[in-house]
């Protein structure tokens, strides 16, 4: 006889968590091995006990279900996780899956579904929500415009490769106060306010490669 797949759940909402508790212990073929409010209490015992998989929301008390994520899987490097959560957005979506994430699906689907994903993950897939599929795809598509100028953009890749604003000045042949006035339209139109934000968001959003 086949075994049950073991689901481990993180999850705060009290309501939410027993629902998922009730769908997947009154199912063949499943079972709820662990459910838990907060991160810092799930690793602990998963640590001791692993399930197979792992629902795991993003918004939970004191850490985030994204560091979450990352954290078991430093100590539990197989462990499937499929992130459980109301976000949507670009950055919850890929900071999960660099985390270690394996799927990621937006709270609300119907049972069913709930199930076949969790089976599809357990099975070596990654299943997602279908609208944050389309999300993941779309970021791959080359942007059809860049807020920024062709200048601009000489000067980004050379921010992001660390050069000083003398160096990207004698490089591109203009004064470093015209490299000043570039970096500063950059800042408004990226809607950033340091070096750091900058570079990371260059390349986040694939803005130079």
């Amino acid at each position: 006889m086949e075994l049950p797949i073991r689901v481990g759940i993180v999850e705060d909402d009290r309501d939410i968590r027993q629902l998922m508790t009730l769908i997947i212990d009154g199912s063949p073929g499943f079972s709820c091995l662990q459910f838990f409010e907060d991160c810092e209490s799930a690793i602990a015992e998963f640590a001791k006990n692993p399930p197979d998989l792992v629902l795991m929301d993003i918004d939970l008390p004191k850490m985030s279900g994204i560091e979450g994520v990352r954290l078991l899987k430093e100590k539990l490097p197989h462990l499937n996780v499929v992130m459980l959560t109301v976000h949507e957005d670009e950055d919850a979506v890929f900071d999960s899956i660099c985390a270690g994430a394996v799927g990621y699906l937006v709270k609300g689907l119907p049972p069913v579904q709930l199930l076949q994903a969790i089976k599809e993950a357990h099975a070596g897939g990654s299943p997602m929500s279908s609208s944050v599929a389309r999300k993941v795809i779309q970021s791959f598509h080359p942007k059809n415009a860049s807020p920024l100028s062709v200048r601009e953009l000489e000067v980004l890749k050379m921010l992001c490769t660390g050069e000083n604003y003398k160096t990207i000045a004698a490089v591109l042949s203009i004064s470093t106060n015209t490299v000043k006035a570039h970096i500063k339209n950059i800042y408004t139109k990226l809607q950033v306010n340091t070096r750091a934000e900058v570079v990371s968001k260059a390349f986040k959003h694939r803005i130079v490669k």
